[in-house]
């Protein structure tokens, strides 16, 4: 057949196969960590965004660099979920399952519902790779994949095949079986293939024969679904019906790189990421390091101290200052938060929180970090502290991370975490004139209350009780600050105990008035006497959640915090109208002992720890038995 691609961008069929009509679907590529399921899943996703599919992912590696080869721990997946409607996660469990060796398909058979489809490389399942991952038999001979419509490919003898003329060794060669299961899959479900095979070009630019090898697989894949009997019928899914605008694949780090280079182009200020590579926050580094022309500069430090350092030091001398990190790293730069506090500079400090405690899992996600966010620094350190709900959100709440620093000259917590990092989904691109305006207006001239013409760093504005912001070597502001405690006004090191205490409820008051919104609460029929409440990345697996429950009939409400310090105004009021107030959180229960403290309510708290995000179906059990009774 021919493989040009029509005018849609898909290659052409000529095989007549049923075509089924789907609302949704969620696959999932698995493999060795060196089988490119990342990039795999990335594509397949990619081409699901330029169709117009709603879509939610979540890739799952391992931390080790390079695991053994073919063990469980070595495991590399990537789930994509795209649907025709609005969709809020990346699903529970895959309707496809792609596995390219036997670990992969240990470590995921348990997770594909029965009736799922399963499309295995049969040629990975020799005797050693079986016995390397506990298998007595093959799985693909018994009855152990009975309850599930399995697809026996080829893929490496059939990739070797593929690329034959093409003078690649069969190492090189085999390396593009992961195309060839692109190809398949994007036959499956009529997905478009132009973009993936410019994709290919502009990836191996410099290696033309590599790219050219790819597309060969890739096109050889899509052939083979194409040709072959085993597959009976495809599967259309229809674009979402997105509100109008364009629109982009984004991943929660990327978003968050994109809003700190508007805030610097909305305030007019120039950026500096002082910072350190650290899993899973590295990508924001990578991002922000290519967009000089913007006027960001990276530094990428030698450890993680000197990086939120020189972010200070950019602060001090008039540009905002930014540094991004994971729990670990925020351990190591507590002392110099504490000393942003103490000086009053804003800077955005961007935790995208990991499994710990310690090194703990560096690729897995959790949201453990809030307490040490809250009153991980020595004395009355109070900081502002946000959380985006969603990968696109990313973009928005790094705007209004900025906003909190420059407005109230203080460090800023921004706490992402894996799912949200490495996740993604369609982003409506704003118009940049709707951004808000970040403009900071330094201080120009003495402001010295007893007429002396000097100037004093720590005169505040009576309604935000921020200091004024004076430029270093701006003539005639010359004035000191640092660690140690200041007199009010003037800015000299000042002992004495009543400054102290003055200055500590002036800090701590500046943070307690920030102008947050109103948490909004979503309960459709107005019956409801449970509240979901949560933050972070939990807003889709709750949201989906209560979807499900409310389609039993059944009245809940959910609302989600993006502003964790200070907390809304409004939510003492809106939990004390609930009955109930059911938290989930990937921690032990710390937002959960946050409110109960703050606003002495009966929280149930409903906690996981285990690396991976909520899945809807356990808290739709979880919320049905809470409206329904039970404990």
């Amino acid at each position: 057949m021919s493989t040009t691609a029509n005018g849609n961008g898909v290659l052409p069929s000529t095989r007549r196969t049923e075509i089924a009509k789907l609302d949704r679907v969620v696959i999932r590529f698995a493999g060795d960590s060196g089988d490119g399921m990342q990039l795999t899943g990335d594509r397949f996703t990619s081409e699901a965004a330029a169709f117009g599919n709603d879509l939610a992912t979540l890739p799952n590696f391992p931390a080790e660099i390079r695991a053994p080869q073919g063990t469980i721990p070595g495991v590399s997946s990537f789930q994509v979920h795209f649907a025709d409607y609005d969709i809020l996660t990346p699903g529970d469990r895959p309707d496809v399952l792609v596995v390219m060796n036997p670990a992969a398909l240990k470590a995921n058979l348990a997770d594909l519902p029965h009736g799922g489809t399963l499309i295995v490389n049969t040629d990975e399942f020799s005797k050693r790779n079986l016995t390397k991952v506990g298998y007595d038999s093959d799985p693909l001979e018994d009855d152990t994949l009975s309850p599930f419509q399995v697809h026996r490919v080829a893929m490496s003898t059939l990739t070797q095949g593929a690329l034959a003329e093409t003078g690649l060794g069969k190492k090189d060669a085999e390396r593009c079986k992961n195309m060839f299961a692109l190809g398949l899959l994007s036959w499956m479900y009529h997905r478009p293939t132009e973009g993936t095979e410019r994709f290919l070009r502009e990836k191996f630019a410099r290696k033309p024969d590599i790219a050219e090898a790819n597309i060969l697989a890739f096109r050889a894949g899509w052939n083979y679904g194409e040709t072959t009997e085993s597959f009976a019928t495809t599967f259309e899914v229809a674009p979402a019906k997105l509100a109008r605008g364009t629109y982009r694949q984004i991943t929660g780090n990327t978003a968050l790189a994109y809003g700190i280079v508007a805030a610097g182009q909305r305030s007019g200020l120039r950026i500096l990421l002082g910072t350190y590579p650290i899993t899973p926050a590295s990508d924001i580094l990578h991002e922000l390091s290519k967009h000089k022309n913007f006027g960001v500069t990276t530094f990428q430090a030698e450890d993680e101290i000197a990086g939120i350092g020189a972010a200070l030091g950019a602060s001090y001398g008039g540009a905002l200052g930014v540094t991004s990190t994971s729990g670990p790293g925020i351990a190591l730069k507590s002392e110099t938060i504490g000393l942003g506090v103490m000086m009053e500079l804003p800077l955005v400090v961007i935790d995208v929180q990991r499994g710990g405690p310690s090194t703990g899992l560096p690729t897995k996600t959790e949201q453990a970090d809030l307490l040490q966010a809250m009153f991980g620094r020595n004395g009355e350190s109070p900081v502002p502290i946000v959380a985006p709900a969603t990968p696109a959100d990313c973009f928005a709440i790094a705007l209004e991370a900025t906003r909190i620093a420059l407005t109230y000259r203080t460090p800023v917590l921004l706490l992402s975490d894996g799912a949200i990092a490495n996740g993604s989904e369609p982003w409506l691109i704003p118009d940049v004139d709707s951004l808000p305006d970040l403009t900071v207006a330094f201080a120009s001239e003495p402001n010295a209350a007893d007429a002396s013409g000097e100037f004093w760093p720590y005169v505040r504005d009576p309604q935000t009780l921020a200091r004024e912001w004076a430029v270093p070597g701006t003539p005639g502001l010359e004035h000191r600050i640092g660690g140690l405690e200041k007199a009010d006004g003037k800015g000299n090191i000042s002992y004495d105990p009543d400054n102290h205490d003055h200055m500590v409820r002036l800090r701590q008051a500046k943070i307690d008035g920030i102008d947050v919104p109103d948490i909004e609460v979503d309960d459709p029929s107005g019956q409801a006497r449970v509240l979901a409440l949560g933050w972070g990345s939990s807003f889709g697996p709750i949201g989906a959640a209560c979807r499900r429950v409310r389609k039993k009939g059944l009245p809940i409400a959910q609302a989600h915090l993006r502003y964790l310090n200070p907390l809304p105004g409004n939510l003492g009021e809106l939990l004390a109208r609930y009955d109930k107030v059911v938290v989930p959180e990937m921690n032990l229960g710390q937002l959960a002992l946050l409110l109960r403290a703050k606003y002495l309510v009966d929280i149930h708290s409903h906690t996981k720890v285990a690396g991976l995000p909520f899945k809807a179906e356990e808290l739709e059990h979880l919320f049905t038995g809470l409206v329904a009774g039970r404990p």
